[in-house]
């Protein structure tokens, strides 16, 4: 009995669909809401031959999945057919976020294969794909572009800390501490300081890159300290 189970197990693991794999393809990596607009909106496309149920929501933070945000979906749950093109909208529905400095929210898209018809084992995959939404409130100092450039680094008890004296968030693609690049770095919040963990630092040179609004990676920046 276990032995035929497994051997269905094993049949639905080898006939995972392409499409299943493939998924759909979302136009950015990122999303820019301007506080002046109505809406921000993104791409979502199927490039497969199999239509796909799209649900997609704003959550708070990266590592949640309830929608409890200022911000709504539109439309929230659609079908995508195949070889067609449609958008998720992202709207504003309270106006109480911080209008000094930009917010971060998180856009969740699901995409949800269909089944075959006349298919008796499949494994079928939803795949989430997360983003980040960056609420810019009008009237900020400064050029979004060139915050990047603004960071302060420094050390402290032979740490390195960095600071984000701008109101725009920056979200670091690589920082390079005497040549050696660090791991994991960080989105540096506006006003924020952190600390990036680097011990027994007593001076040299760091140079970052950060990520710009679409999805590309900055000119390198050097500071000696």
């Amino acid at each position: 009995m276990l032995q035929e189970i497994f051997k269905k197990i094993a049949v639905s693991l080898l006939l995972i669909s392409t499409a299943a794999i493939s998924g759909v393809e979302i136009g950015g990596t990122r999303l820019v809401y301007n506080s002046g607009d109505s809406q921000s909106a993104i791409s979502v496309r199927n490039p497969d031959n199999t239509p796909y149920l799209i649900q997609s929501w704003v959550s708070n933070n990266e590592n949640s999945d309830d929608g409890d945000s200022p911000f709504i979906t539109t439309p929230p749950l659609f079908k995508l057919n195949p070889n067609t093109q449609n958008s998720v909208r992202v709207m504003l529905i309270d106006n109480s976020v911080p209008q000094d400095r930009e917010s971060i929210y998180w856009l969740n898209i699901k995409s949800i294969p269909s089944s075959s018809a006349d298919a008796k084992n499949e494994l079928l995959i939803a795949v989430k794909s997360k983003m980040k939404v960056f609420y810019r409130p009008a009237g900020l100092k400064g050029d979004p572009s060139l915050a990047y450039q603004q960071l302060i680094f420094s050390v402290a008890d032979g740490k390195l800390n960095v600071h984000n004296p701008s109101p725009y968030s920056v979200s670091l693609y690589d920082v390079k501490v005497n040549g050696k690049e660090l791991s994991k770095p960080p989105m540096v919040l506006p006003f924020q300081t952190l600390s990036l963990s680097q011990s027994a630092l007593t001076g040299g040179e760091i140079s970052w890159r950060a990520i710009n609004d679409f999805g590309g990676i900055t000119a390198e920046h050097t500071f000696n300290f």
